[in-house]
């Protein structure tokens, strides 16, 4: 996994268990489940409205919100990045 990745998750996981005012990605699990998971289905929507429409720089920013959302919703469920990979990496051999 990418360094920024790995940051940004690490980062996700101290909000998590180390809640801060103000922070979006606090506020996020203070939302519970049903806006993390409306957050990324929104996000994913964006990536692709802009893959149709838009330019690459907006395709590259509206992935990076759904890389975040995506983030957070395995940090809510206990899911690591690294397990992700894992998956990809079973698939790619198979």
């Amino acid at each position: 996994m990418s360094h920024i990745l790995n940051d940004l998750y690490v980062t996700i996981l101290d909000r998590q268990a180390n809640p801060r005012s103000g922070s979006y990605t606090t506020s996020l699990f203070a939302a519970g489940t049903d806006e993390i998971v409306k957050k990324v289905g929104e996000e994913a929507i964006e990536v692709i409205l802009a893959a149709k429409a838009q330019s690459d720089q907006r395709v590259i920013e509206e992935s990076a919100d759904l890389l975040y959302h995506l983030w957070v919703l395995l940090a809510l469920r206990g899911i690591t990045p690294a397990q992700v990979e894992a998956e990809l990496e079973a698939r790619h051999r198979r």
